[in-house]
């Protein structure tokens, strides 16, 4: 049943560095893996090992997940400035591919000053995928200035 006059919450999504998450949630994130790992058997003794309370795990559990294991079977678009030299956008690509990741959308400005920005909308394939890891390759890359994930769905 809808209510008259009452708007439906609306979900806002956000992709940070994980020097900016609060340490709660990141406690949260450790709770949640040693539950899943069968290394402890209640939310009380998760919430003990990783010094949090209870009723903070129960806050926030639904509402933070390592990236990696969120993006699978998504599709991420991400941007990136770099060096305009041959092959970099290839290695680029041959990196996306090896991530098991599927490109939907690719455009590639014109190179100002020996810099091109390239954006990408790429498919991570379930299971397979590792886009966390990707993304880290990507960035370290040499002739990388820049990349920035831009959304996710």
């Amino acid at each position: 049943m809808i209510e008259m006059g009452k708007e439906s919450e609306k979900k806002k999504y956000f992709v940070v560095r994980e020097r900016a998450v609060p340490e709660v949630l990141l406690k949260v994130v450790e709770a949640k893996k040693l539950l899943d790992s069968g290394r402890v058997q209640t939310v009380q003794d998760a919430a003990e090992q990783t010094g949090i309370s209870r009723s903070s795990f129960y806050k926030y559990k639904d509402d933070i997940f390592p990236f990696h294991e969120q993006a699978r079977g998504k599709t991420i678009t991400f941007i990136i400035q770099m060096d305009d030299e041959p092959g970099l956008l290839s290695g680029i690509l041959q990196t996306i591919a090896r991530f098991h990741g599927n490109i939907l959308t690719i455009h590639q400005s014109i190179p100002i000053n020996g810099v091109a920005t390239l954006t990408l909308s790429v498919d991570i394939l379930p299971g397979d995928g590792d886009a966390e890891a990707m993304v880290e390759y990507i960035e370290r890359s040499e002739g990388i200035h820049y990349l920035k994930i831009l959304g996710r769905e």
